[in-house]
């Protein structure tokens, strides 16, 4: 994202938002970000490490400045996928409401947001910072996790008092606040950070889940081990 860019220099254009603690970011997510891009045609996709997650305790493991250094190296010279420091530069918690209003802000309101969610932390959505607002600044990408059933998605809205409107043909099924909500399903890759850190702590290996240029950070850094450095 262009900071220094002022609001009559921004030009209309898709772009997709995929947050994670990134804890550490794995093939599982950059193939999620980049089918996600190719089949809805979005121009960028931000991968945003979280600040200090409010729904995630005891992590992450590793410090927001390694986490968005293995994002910068995961996404290595992809043109369509770029890492965002934003949520490490505000103080406090990290909520996605916040996130989805500074980023409108500063890429105006001729983009289209895409909010890329996993099914299971759509799920819980009534649980986030006012949560029915977030239909109002994105579309969202509901990704299904490998072996989840996509039901309750209706209800979700519901609860947000959003009603979906079928519309035959159409790429997303549209809410009232004129953004839509899809379920796109990627190729399936059972790969968890969780899994990879326990990998690590256990002295295996984590050579083919993660890039090799993350997982040799991870090496040099001593992340993820019993005394590495966070």
């Amino acid at each position: 994202m262009d900071r220094g860019r002022s609001e009559t220099d921004k030009v209309s254009s898709r772009v997709g938002l995929l947050g994670g603690t990134f804890d550490p970011i794995h093939l599982g997510h950059l193939r999620a970000a980049e089918e996600t891009a190719e089949e809805l045609g979005l121009d960028k996709v931000y991968l945003l490490p979280t600040g200090s997650p409010p729904h995630k305790s005891g992590g992450p493991w590793a410090s927001f400045q390694h986490r968005l250094q293995m994002v910068r190296l995961g996404v290595g010279g992809n043109p369509v996928l770029e890492p965002l420091d934003l949520e490490g530069r505000r103080p406090g918690l990290s909520y996605s409401i916040d996130t989805l209003r500074e980023v409108t802000r500063s890429l105006g309101n001729g983009t289209e947001l895409y909010f890329i969610v996993g099914l299971d932390a759509f799920m819980k959505l009534d649980t986030w910072k006012e949560y029915p607002r977030l239909f109002e600044y994105a579309h969202f990408v509901i990704i299904p996790r490998p072996g989840s059933q996509p039901a309750g998605v209706r209800q979700v809205l519901s609860k947000a008092g959003l009603d979906i409107r079928e519309e035959p043909g159409a790429e997303f099924q549209v809410l009232p606040t004129g953004k839509g909500v899809a379920l796109r399903s990627c190729t399936s890759m059972d790969i968890s950070s969780t899994r990879i850190r326990d990998l690590v702590r256990a002295g295996k290996s984590i050579r083919y889940l993660v890039p090799e240029a993350v997982r040799r950070y991870i090496e040099e850094k001593g992340l993820y081990t019993i005394d590495g450095n966070h």
